[in-house]
C-alpha cells in the first residue's frame, strides 16, 4: 500500500543517514557458526588462521595473497576545506546551511597526515586506503591547486618509505562545489562552470561523468608511477541514497518520493558512465608497475553490504513474500551495480534485468570492495521502498521488519544497529559463488564503539570469518579496518568511534586502542594465533557497551 509520505522520507533518511562506516544492505540471513565455540575457546581442529604475505590485488599471482590495511575518507578526516560540498552543507549560517555537526577540522587529517603515517606502521600494516580530495586538486573547474597535489604526493612517498601499499579512492561521498553546489539545489538556468548541476542532471549528469574521468586521469599521471590501486568510488547505493533520494547529504536532492527516475537513477547511471571513463582512463594513464607485482592499474570500487534477514512482525520469516522482498532489496544493493559493469548493462527498473545496453561499461571491474557493519530485517508487508516492494528495519523505523538481536552484545548503540560478525563471512560466500572470476578485499569492516576490548573482538571475528571464507574457496584478497583513528561521521557528527586510535578533539591526540594493538601484533605475525582466537574470537557475546 502506499505509505504516507513523511513515513517514507524518514525510512530512507535513516537508510542514508547510515552511510560509511556504513553499510547497506546484505544478502542472506546470517547463521554460519564457524569453528569456535559460543565462549570463544578454539574448538578441536581449530584451522591456523594463517594469512600469507601482500600480493597483486587482481590476476591469478595474486590469488592466496592477503593484505593487512585501514581504511580512511579525506572530508572525515581531513582539515577545513571550505570549498567541498560538506563544508557548506555541515557550516553555521550565514556562511553554510547548518545540516547537522560542523565538520570543520574534522580529525585535522590533513596536517597531521605525515605523522599519521607512522600510526599505520605502529600496526605493521601493509596496505592504506584513502581517498583524495577531489575540491581540494580542483577547488573551481579547471584550475588545480599544485600545492594540494604536492600534499598527496608527500603522502604516497612515505607511505611507501613505511612499506605500505596505497590504495586510492577517487570519490568517497564529497564534491567540490562547483560539481552541484548545494546552495543552489534547483540548478534553475542550468550548468556553468560555477555549478554544473550535478550527477542527476540531464545536461550537467553527462559533464560530471567527463570531469570525473579528467580528475582521475590527473590522478594517475600524478601518482601513477608510485600508486597501482584504485577505488572509483565508495559505495555509489549509499552516496545516491543520502545525496539524491533524500537529503541527508550534500547536494540535499529529495526525489525518491518525486521524481525517483529523475534522481536516483539517473545519477546512478550518470555515476556508472564516470566509473567505466575513469577506468579507461586510469588503464591509459597509469602504466608503470610501481610495486613490481606484474599490474600496472588495477581498478574497482568499494561496495557496501550487510547481512539481511526476512522478516514479519518483528520476527525472522519464511514467508514468500518476505524472502522476496529481502532478495530484492539484496539484488540492488549487492548485485545491481556489479552486474552493470560485468555485464555492460542497466537495469532502471530494478527488476533483475539489464534493459538498458550499454556495451562501453563492459569488464571495466578488476576487483569489488566489501564493506560490511550490520544485520538487520526486511519484510513485504508493508512494502513501503519505491519499485522494490520491501521495507527494512533501520531502528528508528520499525513496520514488522526489526528482528531481535542474534545477541544482545551486538548492538551498537552509536549507530542504533547490529553487527553480527559472522555477516561478513556469509557475504563473502554469497558474492565468491556470484563472481567466481572476481577478486574480493574487504575494503571497510568495524563498529563504533568506546570499548577497545570490544573493537579487538570485531577485529579478529573480521579475520575469522575472512578466513574460513578464504578456506571455503573465496577469492579474498586482504582486509582494511574502518578506521585508523575516529572522525566525522557524516550526518552522525563525532559521536560514533570507529578509530583503532581515539582521538582527542580538543589536542587532537591520538592514543591506540586494544583494537590497534590487537591489529598490529596480528598484521606482524599474520596469523590470529590460538591465544587471540580464545580471548577475543569464536561467536559469543561482544564485550557489552555500557
Amino acid at each position: 500500500m502506499p505509505a504516507p509520505r513523511p513515513v517514507l522520507a524518514a525510512l530512507l533518511s535513516s537508510l542514508s543517514a547510515l552511510a560509511c562506516g556504513t553499510p547497506s544492505v546484505g544478502g542472506s540471513e546470517t547463521g554460519a557458526t564457524g569453528e569456535t565455540g559460543a565462549t570463544g575457546e578454539p574448538t578441536t581442529g581449530e584451522p591456523a588462521r594463517q594469512f600469507p604475505a601482500i600480493g597483486p590485488l587482481v590476476g591469478p599471482d595474486g590469488k592466496g595473497s592477503f593484505r593487512f590495511g585501514a581504511a580512511s575518507a579525506a572530508t572525515q578526516i581531513e582539515d577545513m576545506n571550505p570549498t567541498v560540498d560538506w563544508y557548506v552543507w555541515t557550516a553555521p549560517a550565514p556562511d553554510g546551511l547548518g545540516h547537522g555537526t560542523f565538520v570543520g577540522d574534522a580529525a585535522r587529517g590533513y596536517s597531521l597526515a605525515l605523522a599519521d603515517v607512522d600510526l599505520l606502521a605502529a600496526m605493521h600494516l601493509d596496505s592504506y586506503r584513502f581517498s583524495v580530495e577531489w575540491a581540494r586538486i580542483e577547488p573551481q573547474r579547471d584550475q588545480i591547486d599544485q600545492d594540494a597535489l604536492a600534499h598527496y604526493d608527500a603522502l604516497i612517498d612515505a607511505l611507501l618509505a613505511r612499506g605500505i601499499r596505497p590504495m586510492i579512492t577517487i570519490h568517497h561521498f564529497s564534491n567540490p562545489l562547483w560539481i552541484d553546489d548545494p546552495r543552489d539545489p534547483d540548478c534553475a538556468g542550468g550548468p556553468t562552470d560555477a555549478n554544473l548541476c550535478g550527477w542527476n542532471h540531464p545536461e550537467g549528469g553527462p559533464l560530471v561523468a567527463a570531469e570525473f574521468a579528467e580528475h582521475a586521469a590527473l590522478l594517475a599521471g600524478v601518482f601513477g608511477d608510485r600508486v597501482d590501486e584504485w577505488a572509483t568510488v565508495n559505495e555509489p547505493i549509499n552516496y545516491l541514497l543520502g545525496a539524491y533520494g533524500q537529503e541527508t547529504f550534500p547536494p540535499g536532492k529529495n526525489g525518491v518520493l518525486t521524481d525517483i527516475d529523475g534522481t536516483v537513477i539517473a545519477a546512478a547511471r550518470a555515476m556508472l558512465a564516470g566509473h567505466a571513463a575513469a577506468y579507461d582512463a586510469l588503464k591509459a594513464g597509469d602504466t608503470r608497475d610501481a610495486d613490481g607485482d606484474g599490474v600496472p592499474a588495477s581498478v574497482g570500487f568499494t561496495h557496501a553490504v550487510a547481512a539481511w534477514v526476512p522478516a514479519r512482525n518483528n520476527q525472522p520469516s519464511d514467508d514468500p513474500v518476505d524472502v522476496g522482498a529481502r532478495d530484492r532489496v539484496a539484488y540492488v544493493y549487492h548485485h545491481l551495480f556489479v552486474d552493470a559493469l560485468l555485464q555492460g548493462g542497466f537495469d532502471p527498473q530494478f527488476d533483475g534485468t539489464l534493459d538498458e545496453p550499454h556495451p562501453d561499461w563492459q569488464g571495466k571491474l578488476d576487483w569489488l570492495g566489501v564493506q560490511y557493519y550490520f544485520r538487520a530485517g526486511v519484510t513485504g508487508e508493508p512494502g513501503l521502498m519505491p519499485l522494490v516492494d520491501a521495507t527494512p528495519c533501520f531502528g528508528d523505523i520499525d513496520f514488522g521488519a526489526c528482528v531481535p538481536p542474534l545477541d544482545p552484545t551486538y548492538r551498537v548503540p552509536a549507530m542504533n544497529y547490529e553487527h553480527d560478525p559472522r555477516g561478513l563471512h556469509d557475504v563473502l560466500v554469497e558474492f565468491g559463488a556470484r563472481w567466481p572470476d572476481l577478486p574480493l578485499v574487504v575494503t571497510e569492516s568495524g563498529i563504533a564503539t568506546e570499548l577497545g576490548a570490544r573493537r579487538a573482538e570485531v577485529v579478529v571475528r573480521a579475520l575469522e570469518g575472512i578466513d574460513r571464507a578464504r578456506q571455503e574457496g573465496v577469492d579474498v584478497r586482504g582486509y582494511y579496518h574502518w578506521s585508523p583513528y575516529d572522525n566525522f561521521e557524516w550526518a552522525l557528527g563525532f559521536a560514533p568511534r570507529f578509530g583503532l586510535y581515539r582521538v582527542d578533539y580538543t589536542t587532537f591526540a591520538r592514543t591506540p586502542t586494544e583494537g590497534a594493538t590487537v591489529l598490529g601484533e596480528i598484521a606482524a605475525a599474520r596469523e590470529i594465533g590460538p591465544e587471540r582466537a580464545a580471548k577475543y574470537g569464536g561467536d559469543g557475546p561482544l564485550t557489552p557497551e555500557p
